[in-house]
């Protein structure tokens, strides 16, 4: 095959100074012909399992990019759930009793490090962004886990102080959880957009049901995708 270093740089999740010093020093089974790299897909893929890094060849990159930014929020939320009556009079207890509730966690391994990587970015900084909503998540993709992609909405039993910007306590959850950074942002971005509108807020604050709160985040993403269009 052959690819610029950029490319390779992209295939490899690494900075293109670091991909052409290897290349330079041997350390990488890709030869440079002018600004050209060739190189072996199955040889690349094989020293990238040798030495713990990602590959994605270039085809493999465009299809998990249209996979991810095809994801919507009524798809995430139908995979995570919406639960009610979450107890916890704490930070730490409202999080254990949501990351207990979730769906799709099938080892509890999985479950232990979701909670302690949530509880872990609260720490360095509240995820309460406002109004009584938080959304939890962790500092970096737990893509070792067979967790799925998926954003769990949960309404407090009672509002516990998140240290939000607004300092009001919080009352509801989305807790999102992305195999990609990618998709992280995608799903956040979605997110934040039905969080900025009043209307969908004072929704929230009156606890609807499952279908009422999925029919108008369906409502808002198809404002968004015309938007975008």
């Amino acid at each position: 095959m052959e690819l610029k270093i950029d490319e390779i740089s992209s295939c490899l999740e690494l900075p293109s100074t670091t991909v052409e010093r290897w290349v330079r020093q041997g350390r990488i089974p890709v030869k440079m012909i002018g600004d050209t790299c060739l190189f072996s897909d199955t040889a690349l893929r094989k020293w990238a399992e040798e030495h713990n890094l990602p590959y994605h060849p270039p085809g493999e990159q465009q299809q998990e990019k249209q996979e991810e930014t095809s994801e919507n929020l009524a798809d995430a939320i139908g995979r995570g759930g919406i639960y009610y009556h979450l107890s916890g009079q704490t930070v730490e207890e409202v999080i254990g009793e949501a990351v207990s509730a979730m769906k799709g966690i099938e080892s509890e391994s999985d479950r232990q490090a979701l909670y302690e990587s949530l509880v872990a970015r609260e720490q360095m900084m509240s995820t309460g962004i406002g109004n009584g909503v938080a959304v939890p998540h962790p500092r970096t993709p737990l893509s070792q886990t067979g967790i799925p992609t998926q954003i769990a909405v949960f309404f407090l039993d009672r509002p516990v102080d998140f240290k939000a910007v607004d300092k009001k306590p919080v009352y509801v959850l989305f807790v999102l959880v992305a195999a990609s950074s990618q998709q992280h942002l995608h799903l956040l971005s979605r997110l934040s957009y039905c969080l900025r509108d009043a209307t969908f807020l004072n929704l929230l604050s009156e606890v609807p049901a499952p279908e009422t709160l999925i029919t108008k985040i369906v409502e808002f993403e198809a404002r968004l995708s015309g938007g975008e269009g």
